[in-house]
């Protein structure tokens, strides 16, 4: 029987992972595709003790792979944009489907990629690109494709997610947590990716694209990090019923798509409110079938290889039809993609956290109620605590509002000599609870 060849450019964590995947599932995965799936060469510049390549072909330049006759389907883990656009782009320009992990690569520059290869009739897959091991897309794309999708709202960067964990259970600052996640592996060096949003922001792109059948719009997503969140946050918005999470949030509002990144206040009671640690979580609300909850490993090397051998299933199974009766890339085909709007952060509505000090004067405190007045803006609960070095801390919960009628009311309580103008604001969801 004819073998499916599979070239993979990159052995890193989920190189190797894919490696082992593929030889230890070979028998349950031939009958899954109903031929057998052959790893025919590797694009790697060194080789990976955590896995077995002996027998196989090996070149330390991953265009090698690229350019190779026999391979079918081209597995790129090599990370990065550049680079890996120029060779998933020489891949398809040989015939060859493509299997990726790689976010960054499908959020900026997934529009070519997908053009591209619709040009030369070869598929893309990407499942891993999102959440690791969770099989968001293929859920969202397929299992969810006869409902209008309303909103999308999901924990989908793990280091994100430690942190604030940790800092809530073990009352720790931000710096302190951030360096014991260094120290673990699960946030870089240079930790601005995860704990500034912009991986989340790659992966919240995708999940939109596919959610609402829009064109992959990054650089339209507003992204903000936790690296301001503190201790205090934390207990008032545990005092409030809340739990902070550092969500993905898209909606269709009927005027257009909000995509954002930031801190987030979420009732308690719900369960994406629940995940901790380095796990994964992406909250979906359907028109027909409701909020559903999809949890598990956002990355590490086999779980994110199980999305990625399961793209290679996927394609394996489809080298026999037709390009034009396959899945579209983003679920939608491509002359129905939608040109509804992404709504600007100034244009978004929901509920606000605000945190300020304030001198203990009398006055003070109605100064601020009639700020927030006169911008259209109504308080839900508000606590008064303790005296703190000469002022009052004061947080505030407010009912929803829009973002923009937020900036002024605080442009306008930040220039009140009697209010330090260091305001902590955090946007609440209830995610309809």
């Amino acid at each position: 029987m004819k073998s499916i060849k599979v070239g993979i450019a990159g052995l890193g964590t989920v190189g190797s992972g894919t490696v082992n995947v593929l030889k230890r599932n070979a028998g349950e995965i031939a009958r899954r595709v109903g031929q057998p799936i052959e790893i025919a060469h590797i694009g790697a510049r060194r080789e990976n003790p955590a896995c077995d390549i002996s027998g196989i072909r090996v070149s330390r330049d991953v265009f090698d792979v690229a350019n190779d006759p026999d391979v079918d389907i081209l597995v790129e883990l090599i990370g990065g944009t550049d680079v890996a656009r120029e060779l998933v782009l020489t891949a398809i320009g040989n015939g060859k489907h493509i299997v990726t992990a790689n976010k960054a690569l499908i959020a900026e520059h997934g529009n070519e990629i997908f053009l591209a290869a619709q040009e030369h009739g070869v598929d893309v897959a990407f499942e891993a690109a999102v959440a690791g091991g969770i099989p968001i897309l293929k859920a969202l794309g397929e299992g969810l494709a006869a409902n209008h999708i309303n909103w999308v709202a999901g924990i989908i960067n793990g280091t994100g997610n430690y942190i604030l964990t940790e800092m809530e259970q073990g009352a720790r600052g931000f710096e302190e947590v951030l360096a014991e996640a260094q120290a673990l592996g699960y946030a870089e060096a240079d930790p601005t990716f995860d704990v500034e949003g912009v991986d989340a922001a790659h992966k919240l792109t995708i999940l939109a694209s596919i959610a609402f059948g829009i064109p992959l719009q990054f650089s339209k997503v507003y992204m903000e990090g936790i690296s301001r969140i503190t201790i205090e946050d934390v207990n008032s918005a545990a005092q409030f019923g809340y739990r902070i999470k550092h969500l993905g949030i898209a909606r269709d509002t009927g005027n257009g798509i909000e995509l954002r990144v930031h801190p987030t206040l979420i009732p308690q009671e719900i369960m994406l409110a629940a995940v901790n640690g380095v796990m994964n979580a992406v909250m979906i609300d359907g028109d027909a079938v409701g909020p559903t909850l999809y949890y598990g490993a956002g990355a590490g090397a086999e779980p994110t290889a199980s999305a990625v051998v399961a793209d290679i299933i996927e394609l394996g199974r489809e080298l026999t039809v037709d390009h034009h009766e396959r899945v579209p890339y983003l679920g939608f085909h491509t002359d129905q993609m939608s040109d509804e709007p992404v709504l600007t952060i100034e244009d978004v509505s929901c509920g606000y956290y605000l945190r300020l000090h304030v001198q203990d004067k009398a006055g003070v405190l109605a100064d601020v109620t009639r700020i927030l007045s006169d911008n259209r803006i109504s308080i839900e609960a508000m606590v008064q605590k303790e005296v703190d070095e000469g002022l009052v801390p004061i947080v505030i919960l407010t009912h929803r509002v829009r973002e923009g009628d937020m900036n002024e009311a605080l442009k306008r309580i930040a220039a009140l000599d009697t209010v330090d103008n260091d305001i902590m604001r955090i946007r609440v969801e209830t995610l309809d609870a």
